[in-house]
């Protein structure tokens, strides 16, 4: 069982598979040293080694144990599989042009030792390929994806498995420390990774926070988001079973529509990986270059407060509210005129949420270079701060200065 982005046990379907069909399976989990290269930015390195310790732990429990390795992942799944003697490896599909070609490498490499390669989904609600309009292949307008998802038929939420046995004599390896694998300090105020701590997040957010989304969601201040996205973006709850039960709830929708969001970004980044970094509908014309306008922007000192105390909590904590997230990216592309991928780095750089398809799809979004169906809207900080931070309760908190 290789484990990429879905570093749980509970509603793993790869996992649950790998266990059903046979009675050893080896946990695997590879530090892949390309990924690492391109997107191994601190905040997120600390997010997974405490998400890696947590899902070893779970197993442990169950039995079993993570299998740790380093280095490309298609050579170290292909050896770690030869020495236990694998007749198949399991994985969650994935949706970057990288990891779709990660997976054609690994089929190619394990058929040519007889190896089975089976692949699950388990990474969004609704599996990328299994909607599309007539006469397409993807979705480039969200309401009438909405309006098809909110109608499919989902998978039903697995339970965790009762017990996990791996084989003998496997070397389990051993967990790195961060400044291993990235260098630079980490934000003072990130929150811990895991299976277990985005469980407690969930539990409390369906019993506490829920309710209030509709009312409260949009309001910096108020802080009434569910948090769950980095626990999301490494799998450490499923996208699925938060569907689930947040349907079990009153009032649930507006919050599962932003789910639904996130499918919507992962089926056109499956669809258009080049995405990633090439607009999707080019805006035409050329981008300011200002690198002093550039770093006042990152550093949290444009002078605009929403705007810098939006960056300076995305250098807090590793995160930023999605109200304040559309703003800083309005700000940046349509007023300063900047290119959305510098942007786009930036949060890179620091958010321990930071997914490719959502990260460049909503940078793509608030740039007029993507999905929105009204590319030249600009948000102004100014009528955004009066209308969700009236009394700047946010802006003093994270801009100490302006207070």
């Amino acid at each position: 069982m290789l484990f990429t982005r879905d570093l749980r046990v509970h509603d793993n379907p790869a996992l649950s598979a790998a266990l059903e069909r046979a009675e050893r399976v080896v946990p695997l989990f590879v530090l892949d040293d390309a990924v690492l290269a391109a997107f191994g930015a601190p905040n997120r390195i600390a997010f997974l080694l405490d998400a890696l310790g947590d899902l070893d732990s779970s197993l442990r429990g169950l039995g079993g144990a993570l299998v740790l390795r380093r280095g490309n992942v298609v050579g170290e799944a292909l050896r770690v599989a030869l020495e236990a003697g694998a007749e198949a490896v399991f994985l969650a599909e994935d949706v970057s042009g990288y990891a779709q070609e990660r997976e054609r490498r690994l089929r190619r490499a394990l058929a040519a030792q007889r190896i089975e390669l089976e692949a699950f989904p388990g990474i969004t609600v609704v599996p990328p390929a299994d909607l599309a309009p007539a006469g397409g292949d993807h979705y480039r307008v969200f309401t009438p994806y909405w309006n098809r998802w909110r109608e499919q038929p989902r998978r039903d939420v697995l339970p965790a498995p009762e017990r996990v046995v791996l084989p003998e004599g496997l070397d389990h390896g051993s967990t790195p420390h961060a400044g291993e694998l990235a260098g630079g300090t980490t934000a003072p105020d990130l929150p811990l990774g895991g299976e277990r701590p985005g469980r407690r997040r969930l539990e409390a957010w369906l019993d506490d926070g829920l309710s209030r989304y509709a009312a409260l969601a949009d309001v910096p201040a108020a802080d009434a988001t569910s948090r769950l996205s980095p626990y999301l973006h490494f799998g450490c709850v499923s996208a699925g079973e938060v569907v689930a039960r947040s349907l079990e709830h009153e009032g649930a929708e507006p919050f599962v529509r932003q789910l639904c969001w996130r499918d919507f970004n992962h089926q056109l980044l499956a669809a258009r990986p080049e995405t990633a970094h090439e607009d999707l509908r080019p805006r035409g014309g050329s981008w300011n270059e200002d690198e002093e306008a550039l770093a006042a922007w990152r550093e949290g000192r444009t002078g605009v407060p929403l705007v810098d105390a939006g960056m300076r909590q995305l250098l807090r904590e590793g995160f930023m509210h999605n109200r304040v997230r559309l703003v800083v990216g309005s700000f940046l592309t349509k007023q300063l005129g900047i290119d959305w991928r510098h942007g786009a780095a930036h949060f890179f750089e620091h958010l321990v949420d930071g997914d490719v398809a959502n990260n460049t799809g909503n940078w793509q979004w608030v740039a007029g270079t993507g999905t929105d169906t009204r590319p030249y809207r600009t948000l102004s900080p100014q009528r955004q701060a009066e209308r969700y931070d009236p009394d700047g309760a946010y802006v003093r908190r994270y801009l100490p200065e302006a207070a």
